[in-house]
């Protein structure tokens, strides 16, 4: 005889599903995700995006820093501060492309050199065999920490007329270069010591209001030693990221390919550089951002001295908005340099991409 059933009362509401949980679950979840990061979110719309916006509005103005760029006392010029910048024959636009020039040989020069350097830098520390690499590593990675303000001045002294840089090159019968005085591009120290100077050909004008002549004049005597500098303070950082990708290569794979007889060159090029490519196009986009954003250095030992071989256009907004009291031009300098930063490393992403082989 089956036992009888005690019907259980209803309450008219359904009894809560398991998704239903999940979801409330889930919503609470997503609250105190937005509440914990409230305060970052809010530090970057107060510190960064609203600077940019204001920046941007700044660079439709004519503005002298005097008062609020929102009261209406300042004249609004629309693209007039980019025209004079980038298409008017104006001493602005001919100090942005002389600030260009003097930055795209920086980046010719500098980028190769800081690569080259930081990759041999953690091949060498990445050697299993070689005594002491924690050292090494601290040693080569201390600049990168070290103020640039303070490398900076210790360069000046290196490179100054009575220098240590001047006096060794004394001690062996060279007389040292005028570092910081020699408005020469080392190009044109190298085709006046030929006897080619000034040719006939390059005097015509060239693009952005410069001569033929001044684009193929190279990087000044003072730019190679801020590239130096440069290069030797930041080639640290760079080393790790290299370091980290030599270390995520797998061991097996480089022993196969010395069981397979390849000579060290061999696993080089054939195993351990398609093995980095990704980390070469992290080092040569960092390095290449960094070349277009020079400014401490450009402050402190030149301020685009001398004849403006050494100006770069970060400077040049700061020497505009704080100089000449043109904020108005300063912003639309900075947001060409913007934009001349975003297409480089678009298109330097692209040439760095890897390809289905």
């Amino acid at each position: 005889m089956a036992a009888p059933t005690t019907a259980l009362p209803t309450t008219g509401a359904p009894p809560p599903t398991r998704r239903g949980r999940r979801s409330a679950v889930t919503a609470g979840q997503g609250r105190g995700g937005w509440l914990l990061t409230a305060p970052a979110v809010l530090a970057l719309l107060v510190f960064i995006i609203a600077p940019v916006v204001m920046a941007a509005w700044v660079s439709l103005l004519d503005w002298n820093g005097q008062s609020s760029p929102f009261s209406g006392r300042s004249e609004f010029v629309g693209g007039g501060n980019y025209t004079e910048l980038l298409t008017e024959d104006t001493l602005a636009h001919r100090d942005f492309m002389t600030s260009v020039r003097n930055t795209v040989y920086y980046v010719l020069v500098g980028v190769p050199l800081v690569t080259t350097l930081s990759f041999g830098l953690a091949l060498v520390v990445n050697q299993k065999l070689l005594k002491g690499r924690g050292f090494f590593r601290t040693v080569f990675y201390f600049p990168s920490v070290t103020s640039s303000v303070a490398v900076s001045i210790t360069f000046l002294f290196l490179f100054q007329g009575s220098g240590v840089v001047n006096a060794m090159l004394g001690a062996v019968g060279v007389d040292g270069p005028r570092w910081f005085t020699d408005s020469r591009g080392v190009l044109h120290v190298l085709l006046g010591a030929i006897g080619v100077d000034n040719p006939a050909w390059a005097v015509g004008n060239g693009a952005g209001g410069l001569t033929w002549w001044d684009w193929l004049s190279g990087p000044s005597v003072a730019m190679c030693a801020i590239i130096a500098l440069t290069v030797w303070s930041s080639s640290g950082i760079f080393m790790l990221f290299f370091l980290a990708g030599l270390q995520n290569i797998p061991e097996d794979v480089e022993e196969a390919a010395t069981i397979d007889g390849t000579s060290s060159w061999q696993r080089f090029r054939l195993v351990i550089m398609p093995m980095m490519r990704r980390s070469i196009t992290l080092v040569v986009t960092l390095a290449l951002i960094g070349s277009w954003q020079v400014f401490d250095q450009v402050y402190i030992l030149s301020q685009g001295s001398p004849a403006k071989t050494t100006l770069t256009p970060a400077y040049l907004s700061y020497a505009r908005s704080f100089g000449d009291g043109r904020f108005g031009l300063g912003a639309a300098i900075a947001f060409s340099l913007f934009a001349i930063i975003i297409v480089l490393t678009v298109l330097q992403r692209w040439v760095g991409r890897e390809r289905d082989r």
